[in-house]
């Protein structure tokens, strides 16, 4: 991790495409970060910031914890999807009765959709040559 913390801390790993992020949350306030940047300037679009909130907002947690990330591979969007799920993994080390309402919100299933193989004799993974009769 980049950076060290003193204190308890729930540590759960989110993956996403190629991306896995590993989370360190802490209990009380302070800045979230990802590989030591802040969150703000690490996912600098609105709709990124909202998504990083639900799984606060989904278990009523707002303020009240702060998290530490290391976020690796992938893009921009499959860091971020893997972040949210290790914050609402780790949410649930915390207190075990906030898996439903995180489950009802969606945020406790891993979006298993990665990109396919590409084939030998195709173009791309499912596209073929031209075919030509004549």
């Amino acid at each position: 991790m980049a950076e060290k913390k003193q204190g308890k801390f729930y540590r759960a790993i989110g993956r996403r495409k190629e991306a896995t992020a590993t989370i360190q949350l802490f209990e009380g306030k302070g800045e979230s970060t990802v590989n030591g940047t802040p969150v703000s300037k690490y996912f600098p679009i609105d709709s990124f910031q909202a998504k990083l909130v639900l799984p606060y907002s989904a278990t009523g947690t707002e303020d009240k914890f702060y998290f530490v990330a290391q976020a690796e591979g992938g893009g921009k969007v499959g860091q971020l999807d893997a972040v949210v799920l290790g914050i609402s993994r780790a949410l649930v080390l915390f207190n075990g009765d906030l898996r439903k309402p995180l489950r009802d919100a969606g945020l406790m299933t891993r979006n298993p959709r990665e990109k396919e193989r590409k084939k030998y004799f195709l173009k791309k993974a499912r596209k073929r040559p031209q075919y030509s009769k004549r």
